[in-house]
């Protein structure tokens, strides 16, 4: 079929949808949803992208530090311990 016959048949459906009963259900569909997602504690999904881009920095960091952590460890284990103005 030629694209243009089926771009066609889409918008005079469309139109007939809208001149039709179809648009008042769709409107009142989308009235009752949107009263039932803004009583859920939902996100858009930019503020979800954005956290998870904060998360992903946390971790990054977190994995630096802990490797930090670990090199500070063995160096501590493996030096002397010097006494200190507690332990003397």
């Amino acid at each position: 079929m030629d694209q243009r016959l089926l771009d066609e048949i889409n918008e005079k459906v469309k139109a007939a949808l809208a001149q039709g009963p179809a648009a008042d259900i769709e409107k009142n569909l989308r009235a009752m949803l949107g009263g039932l997602f803004s009583r859920l504690d939902l996100v858009t999904r930019e503020e979800f992208d954005v956290q998870r881009e904060v998360l992903l920095r946390t971790r990054a960091r977190l994995a630096e530090l802990e490797k930090k952590v670990a090199e500070l460890e063995r160096e501590a284990a493996g030096s002397p311990a010097t006494p200190g103005p507690g332990n003397r």
